[in-house]
């Protein structure tokens, strides 16, 4: 999410969602921290989306009323896809949503707004040149320079030749393949790889990919519509954003192509094929219950050849290879990796990425959609392109960062408060970072609870200590150490004087508890399990 913000107006570019990293345990997903523009709603204009990613529509839903409800922009496709998410959460009567297409024009107050196609893995996805009093700011988001896309709709490049000739004052752009030497290929060449697995295929054909690339399950369709074979849309999201793009024109398919999941037997396996979620690994995707035989209308065996059509997200790697180890045990061909023209990126690589500064000719660059060495180096490659920008004018902001630009001006002045919100099955921001960090700490030593019973008067233990571990050991198999961590406890209280003089604090008695067997058991294990004392008093 980027905020555009000029005198007393705003308007917010894209507004998605960050998946959850491998320590972020139990959080399903993660959202923008907008607690600056909380105390600004009044500002907020508009929020102009530019594709219908998740990382760009995702957090659409959950902040919408946090944000005031501004109304939305987006091309048809997306606000389709946005229009789902928001009748989901019950907010689609509350939501003004705009459609517009490349090449219109939208006035938003001081702002101007061009939304200029460009090519991505999904369709309908632009840039957007947002003249300002101030200055033209281009947000080149998601895009590659795709000659031959499946839509027939190429990046604009006679719109960015113009934008060149307005002397934009800052360009905003993707950098995250800015380690790819050359061109990124065009969709249709994994059109060819498809056309090649349809006609030597023996079986059923299961292609893996991203619900949000429609492009991609097209192309599967019109393979297997030129080698006869019916297709199952299998998996929630894929489902549904079939259903969207089929209604809106964007998915072109036969009536009698598609069939539902209990009518596949009434097939031979060589006129089968499925497109379903998965390509990621995700544990209850439907590639990942089909690997664990737990899909109830596609059971995968010998003869099916399996087709992942994405490349792991870092952080998916371990998941994504659990998954095609299991489909090659249960007899299956997997067609997966980089060399095998299953799969290209959506993104422009490093001789894409010099073209279009070569045709903005921007005053100053603010890389994104990257890791912070993906900025770093586009850096060094736009740099390396001194007659065009100098690389002190290549801003890399970390999150928060508050920049500001003017003719012959451009530096971060700032930082605005960011962090990570959390949703967590039904629940947004209800988990923050100290509760993920307890299930860190959890699930690296286990947790131990002692329980005992104190008379208060005299502070000497009535009952007990009992104590439960999970996670930290087979108590079945440690009885030693558990006895000894009872001891410890039980000294702990006969060292106590009280002499009946005073009466314990239930909260000294807990801290004393978790202090004597944070110590015994480090000595004795060299692990901190988290040690909960569960005291009564009598």
């Amino acid at each position: 999410m980027w905020v555009l913000e000029y005198g007393e107006e705003i308007v917010l570019l894209d507004c998605g969602v960050m998946f959850p990293e491998d320590d972020m345990l139990g959080i399903d997903l993660v959202l923008p921290d907008i607690t600056y523009l909380r105390e600004q709603q009044h500002k907020i204009k508009a929020i102009l989306l530019t594709h219908g990613h998740e990382d760009h529509i995702g957090a659409t839903p959950y902040l919408l009323a946090d944000l005031g409800f501004p109304p939305i922009y987006g091309t048809s496709l997306t606000i389709g896809l946005v229009s789902a998410k928001l009748k989901e959460r019950r907010l689609l009567d509350q939501a003004t949503l705009n459609r517009f297409e490349a090449g219109d024009t939208i006035t938003i107050d001081s702002f101007k707004v061009e939304p200029f196609h460009v090519a991505h893995s999904i369709p309908d996805t632009v840039g957007l040149a947002i003249t300002t009093p101030a200055g033209l700011a281009v947000y080149l988001t998601d895009w590659k320079f795709d000659h031959t896309p499946v839509d027939g709709l190429p990046t604009d490049i006679t719109k960015m030749t113009e934008l060149g000739l307005q002397s934009p004052l800052v360009l905003i752009t993707d950098c995250v393949r800015v380690e790819s030497k050359g061109y990124t290929p065009s969709e249709q060449a994994v059109g060819e790889a498809f056309d090649n697995i349809f006609a030597t295929a023996p079986g059923r054909i299961i292609i893996a990919s991203f619900a949000s690339n429609i492009g991609r399950v097209q192309q599967a369709i019109d393979s297997a519509e030129a080698y006869g074979r019916k297709v199952l849309l299998v998996g929630r999201s894929m489902e549904n954003n079939s259903r969207i793009a089929r209604d809106l024109g964007y998915l072109r398919v036969e009536q009698q192509t598609l069939i539902r999941p209990n009518e596949a037997g009434h097939y031979p396996d060589d006129q089968i094929a499925v497109i379903c979620t998965g390509s990621q690994g995700e544990p209850l995707s439907a590639l990942a219950r089909m690997a664990n035989r737990d899909y109830p209308h596609v059971k995968i065996k010998e003869g099916d050849t399996v087709v992942v059509s994405a490349t792991p997200i870092p952080g998916n790697e371990i998941s994504v290879s659990r998954v095609i180890n299991n489909l090659f045990r249960l007899g299956a061909d997997v067609i997966y990796g980089n060399n095998v023209g299953v799969h290209v990126s959506g993104h422009a690589a490093q001789e894409e990425l010099k073209m279009v500064v070569s045709m903005l000719k921007p005053e100053f660059i603010v890389p994104f959609h990257g890791d912070y060495r993906h900025m770093v180096l586009y850096r060094r490659l736009i740099g390396s392109m001194q007659q065009l920008t100098d690389e002190a004018n290549i801003i890399l902001p970390e999150n928060g960062a508050i920049m500001e630009f003017s003719r012959n001006y451009g530096k971060v002045i700032g930082k605005a408060q960011v962090g990570y919100v959390y949703v967590d099955g039904t629940t947004v921001g209800d988990v923050g970072n100290v509760v993920v960090r307890d299930r860190q700490m959890l699930s690296r030593d286990g947790i131990l609870m002692v329980v005992v019973s104190i008379d208060r008067s005299n502070g000497t233990i009535v009952a007990g200590p009992d104590i439960v571990s999970r996670g930290f050991v087979y108590m079945r198999q440690s009885d030693d150490l558990i006895d000894s961590t009872k001891e410890v406890v039980r000294e702990a209280f006969k060292t106590h004087d009280n002499n009946g003089k005073t009466e314990l604090n239930i909260s000294f008695v807990g801290r004393k508890i978790k202090d004597v067997v944070s110590e015994h058991l480090y000595a004795q294990t060299k692990r901190r399990p988290m040690v909960l004392p569960m005291v009564m008093e009598v």
